[in-house]
């Protein structure tokens, strides 16, 4: 099968080549094909001519990118989205999955996070315009799968790291930013590192090598797949327990305080994963496992 993969370049894309498969992949990024402009896309499928897409590709940055251009983020994904797809359905590839994210979920939900629950209410303000336009690929996917009988579905996987993530002090998550700041401690022989908050919030994280050996899973059985799928750990630890746990990889040895002043961010988001459960999927690298390989990444490339 020949498999198109949008966003080919990033972390997660570029996690699939070094995933086993008898498929043949096609990866294409940014700088080969903008997707926010229609001519372009169906360039690229055109040239690709693919039995499937898995479609990664998308605007992203943190809360502080989010709020400040919350605009852009709402079109650049919205263009892009509407572009693969529409494209797809002209060419009829029969197979479309298109990655979410958790921030399409609504901002008071309960817990653990079920798929029904997508459209139950608005997402979280600090983001509103990259969860609304996520949201929509749904409702696009499941309009093309109505009208045209195409197989276009969704899979939401939880807060994601690993090897070519973003470890920018400024704009990178969790685990890529407590690597750069312990490893900053230690080689500079900090005393103390201020942690943000309490501690307390809880985080589910899912190795990039992880998700893509499973949606290669998927692609294997994708017309018993559900048409939304959680993908994730089903375990979550404390943001101190994080710290705790990459000192310990990284070497610190200082001391941890807590800037109560600030924001702790939401107490939780865990995943449901019933679902993918039933389908015997599993994680088999541990999350200890996972950093160390992240951690040894960013040393290479410092």
């Amino acid at each position: 099968m020949r498999i198109l993969i949008t966003g080919g370049t990033g972390m997660v894309g570029s996690s699939f080549n070094r995933v086993e498969t008898d498929h043949e992949l096609i990866l294409y990024g940014s700088d080969q094909y903008d997707l926010r402009d229609d001519q372009s896309v169906c360039d690229m499928i055109y040239r690709a001519r693919p039995d499937a897409i898995i479609h990664l590709a998308a605007k992203v940055g943190g809360v502080k990118g989010n709020t400040d251009y919350v605009a852009d983020f709402f079109y650049d994904n919205m263009i892009m989205n509407l572009n693969v797809l529409n494209n797809a359905k002209i060419y009829k590839v029969p197979k479309v999955l298109s990655l979410l994210s958790t921030c399409v979920y609504p901002d008071n939900p309960s817990y653990p996070l079920t798929e029904s629950q997508l459209h139950d209410g608005e997402p979280h303000r600090s983001n509103f315009g990259y969860a609304y336009a996520k949201r929509m690929l749904e409702v696009h996917s499941r309009a093309i799968r109505q009208q045209f009988g195409l197989n276009y579905i969704t899979a939401i996987p939880n807060n994601l790291f690993g090897i070519n993530d973003n470890f920018n002090a400024d704009s990178s998550h969790l685990i890529p930013a407590i690597i750069h700041k312990l490893h900053d401690a230690k080689v500079n022989n900090l005393d103390e590192v201020v942690i943000w908050g309490d501690g307390s919030a809880k985080r589910e994280f899912l190795y990039t090598e992880e998700l893509s050996r499973l949606i290669m899973l998927y692609i294997k059985d994708f017309n018993s797949m559900p048409e939304i799928l959680n993908i994730g750990t089903g375990k979550s630890i404390s943001v101190f327990q994080y710290y705790e746990l990459i000192a310990s990889l990284v070497g610190y040895m200082g001391r941890f305080t807590f800037d109560k002043s600030k924001p702790n961010g939401i107490a939780k988001k865990e995943l449901d994963i019933t679902k993918m459960k039933k389908l015997g999927w599993t994680i088999d690298l541990s999350l200890e496992d996972s950093i160390k390989e992240t951690y040894q990444f960013y040393k290479e490339q410092k």
